[in-house]
């Protein structure tokens, strides 16, 4: 696995669209900034078609900004491809600018959607960043960026409760601390959270007048989405953190290792998120294997 050459570990995050990198892994971001790891989320397209009112290049550089204004809550680096939002395609020049970007940046974990999410977008940033996946090792791709020595460990993240029958995450981020960093990364984005997503989900009526009133509504919103993921994950969240602590966790985002980069053992969880608990016990196979199972039943 790549050795961090700076104070901690170097953690790279794709998302799709302008919002995509907060949504996933604002929290992880947060955590980041405060043990002193370097973080920078990279965004596949400009969002351009993301409202019902405006598109084009007004609204990708209305979100654009929106996505620096997320930035500065936190102080990291946000790239935004100038890519059309909703024609993201796995082609071969996508493929080069991931590799040229995980090579540049230089980082021990990368980490991106789910390859079955419900986007296409979403499932092609999926794509282009597992087929980085050694590719990043090989001096002859992408030459004239000089190549990684070892490749990185690769995973995927998400925030909230997903429809992936594939996502068996192992390793889950007690949020609780920094909770609020996020929500103010996440309230940036008043262009899809405060008007396309509630346009989209039919209760646009619903959002309340005046900038303060919307971002308690809008924050509101999100904590109540963002619970049921520590609900929905309980068990594996006790086993993680016991039974004290792993019961009181309101707030988690959930790691899944992927096969395609290095593989990772207890120590190395440990030495990429510091602010994880060390295990009780060697990290199941799964971790390292990343085997594709099904979440647990959430009947009871």
């Amino acid at each position: 696995m790549a050795k961090s050459k700076g104070k901690g570990a170097r953690i790279l995050v794709f998302g799709a669209h302008p919002d995509d990198c907060e949504f996933m892994a604002g929290g992880l971001a947060a955590l980041c900034v405060r043990h002193g790891l370097t973080i920078k989320f990279v965004s596949m397209t400009n969002g351009d078609t993301g409202h019902y009112q405006m598109g084009g290049g007004e609204l990708a550089r209305r979100r654009y900004a929106e996505t620096r204004a997320s930035a500065k809550v936190l102080g990291i680096e946000y790239e935004v491809v100038d890519q059309h939002c909703g024609e993201l395609m796995p082609t071969l020049e996508h493929r080069r600018f991931v590799i040229r970007t995980i090579r540049l940046f230089k980082p021990d974990l990368v980490l991106t959607h789910t390859p079955d999410d419900y986007h296409p977008d979403h499932r092609y940033t999926s794509t282009l960043v597992q087929d980085s996946a050694y590719s990043v090792t090989v001096p002859g791709q992408v030459a004239l960026t000089p190549h990684l020595n070892c490749n990185p460990v690769y995973g995927y993240i998400c925030g909230t409760i997903t429809k992936s029958p594939m996502f068996a995450p192992t390793v889950f981020l007690d949020l609780d601390g920094v909770m609020s960093k996020k929500f103010r990364m996440l309230c940036c984005h008043e262009s899809q959270f405060l008007e396309w997503i509630p346009y989209n989900q039919n209760v646009l009526h619903k959002v309340p007048k005046g900038r303060a009133a919307r971002r308690k509504w809008m924050t509101d919103w999100f904590a109540a989405r963002m619970r049921q993921v520590a609900e929905f994950y309980r068990p594996q969240i006790v086993r993680q953190y016991g039974p004290k602590r792993g019961a009181r966790i309101r707030y988690v985002e959930a790691i899944q290792f992927s096969p395609l980069g290095s593989e990772v053992d207890a120590r190395g969880v440990r030495r990429l998120l510091p602010f994880v608990p060390a295990p009780k016990r060697a990290v199941p196979d799964e971790v390292a294997r990343s085997r594709w199972v099904r979440p647990p039943s959430r009947r009871k």
